[in-house]
């Protein structure tokens, strides 16, 4: 080859070099979410949809991870301590197959279920709507050594309600409220709310008088709803998320709320934003999507490098300020104007 053809042919491989694009190789990176809930529960849907978003907003996109998931459908069917295990088989079966990079659950049963039996495992764990003290944990399972340092190879986002806060915007629709009707049924994750209610009117008292009733029963549920129809309730607080018929069939948070706004009479304050969706009134409740989204972010710190043990436990920081405008009409309640302009959002029907 001649000088010439040989300058010629270290040219064009020259600008080869300089403009043909590179291609990187991007590793893939393999999340698995599990929820305590069954499929499109509403309030597992919107916390796994947040986590997707907040990883995404952080650069983690489709593109740079493969999910899946598994949903335990520990509150309508596995609903027993034997089939809630026999769940948590069946998932650590599946987590060990996949391999995951990383590994988030979604409320308390997939974390005391499984989350707690991977602890100081190389698996790094986010948790999202954990309604338990995280302390109350570590009495039985030590994986946690201060809510600023945790120390071991989980984090997470602690499920804070701000009931206090839903009760003091009630007050400010029905000025006349004096006496509020907290609804529970008596699974791990009711008597972690119940603990948690009970621990904010101790923090901050709210202007009315509260009442419990808790139940696992859904005739006696629905008993309740009627009577407290008849008496000088002036609101409500559901919070049954998990209820078994006479005949053993359970129940899930959207059929019990559901037929709660169509045969109740008294206006219920939401736990979830969502809840508004299936009828009732509205108000201040958690929001699941941004709860999901901060252990999003915190996922995305994780697979960036940091250390789950070294990432503080954050409190749920967002709720939601939403009404069902069909609902306050059927209640001939009046929501004020000041509040409805400072709503996230108003459904009509």
């Amino acid at each position: 080859m001649s000088t010439k053809l040989r300058f010629i042919s270290g040219l064009i491989l020259l600008v080869n070099i300089l403009f043909t694009p590179a291609i990187f190789a991007v590793e893939q990176k393999q999340i698995f979410i599990l929820h305590s809930y069954e499929n499109n529960h509403v309030c597992g849907l919107p916390q796994s949809q947040g986590v997707k978003r907040g990883l995404a907003k952080a650069g983690y996109d489709d593109s740079k991870i493969t999910y899946q998931s598994y949903a335990m459908d520990t509150k309508r069917t596995n609903n027993t301590a034997e089939l809630i295990e026999a769940q948590a088989e069946i998932a650590l079966d599946k987590i060990s197959q996949f391999q995951p990079d990383l590994l988030i659950v979604l409320d308390d049963n997939a974390f005391r279920s499984v989350a707690l039996k991977l602890v100081d495992t190389k698996l790094p764990i986010v948790f999202s709507g954990m309604n338990n003290l995280p302390q109350r944990y570590n009495e039985t399972t030590k994986w946690l050594d201060s809510l600023d340092a945790p120390g071991h190879n989980i984090t997470g986002v602690y499920e804070k309600i701000h009931f206090s806060t839903a009760v003091k915007v009630q007050k400010k629709i029905q000025p006349q409220l004096k006496r509020l009707r907290i609804l529970s049924d008596n699974s791990p994750t009711g008597q972690a709310l119940m603990r948690q209610v009970k621990l904010e009117l101790k923090q901050n008292p709210i202007p009315a008088e509260v009442d419990f009733f808790i139940t696992d029963s859904l005739e006696q549920y629905q008993q309740k709803i009627l009577e407290t129809n008849q008496s000088n309730i002036d609101a409500m607080y559901p919070i049954a998320l998990r209820l078994i018929d006479a005949d053993g069939k359970g129940y899930g948070g959207s059929e019990i709320l559901t037929w709660t706004s169509r045969n109740a009479n008294k206006p219920s304050i939401p736990l979830n934003f969502a809840f508004v969706k299936l009828g009732l009134l509205g108000g201040a409740g958690v929001d699941f999507e941004s709860m999901g989204y901060q252990a999003g972010q915190i996922a995305s710190r994780i697979l960036s490098g940091a250390l789950a043990g070294s990432i503080a436990i954050e409190d749920a920081k967002r709720y939601a300020l939403v009404f069902n405008l069909k609902r306050a009409q059927e209640l001939e309640i009046e929501i004020p104007q000041d509040i409805l302009l400072a709503a996230d959002e108003v459904y009509q029907d």
